[in-house]
This record gives C-alpha cells, sequence and structure tokens, in this order.
C-alpha cells in the first residue's frame, strides 16, 4: 500500500511524465540522426526550433555522444555510429 500523501503522489506523477516525454525525445531525435546516418547538428536544430529549445538539443546530443551513438565532427556534422554488436 502506498503511503505517501496525494500531494506526493501528484508529484510523482508528473515527474514520470515528464521522464517519459524525455525519453520519447531522446528516441525520437536518436532516430532522425540514425535514418539519415549523417546531418548538420544546425539544419536538425532548425527543423526542432520551437519544439525544444538550444540547451534541450545540445543536453540530448551529448547525451547521444556520451552513449556512442552519435560523433559530432568540429563542423558540426552529427554521424550515427552504429553500435557494436556484442558476442
Amino acid at each position: 500500500m502506498n503511503n505517501n500523501s496525494p500531494e506526493e503522489n501528484v508529484r510523482t506523477m508528473r515527474a514520470t511524465a515528464e521522464l517519459n516525454a524525455a525519453f520519447g525525445a531522446l528516441k525520437a531525435l536518436a532516430d532522425a540522426i540514425r535514418e539519415l546516418g549523417e546531418v548538420p547538428s544546425g539544419h536538425l536544430y532548425a527543423n526542432l526550433q520551437g519544439h525544444i529549445t538550444i540547451g534541450q538539443f545540445e543536453q540530448a546530443i551529448g547525451i547521444l555522444k556520451n552513449a556512442g551513438l552519435v560523433r559530432e565532427s568540429n563542423a558540426h556534422l552529427l554521424t550515427w555510429l552504429e553500435p557494436e554488436a556484442k558476442a
């Protein structure tokens, strides 16, 4: 049984919804880069402008880069990297 107050339950539900939305946006961004193979980051952000901030975009790209899924060149070209097959 849940011993949380109604306010705590609402906060938990909101946090869960926000987290799910963030994961969905990150997956959509990853899918777009994967389908394109490579894309200038500015062109990609221009298509997302109005939906996410530049800070959110840069954070999402950082997550994908840190995960080894995307490489960004000095010219800001984003390239999808196929994950290595597991043995």
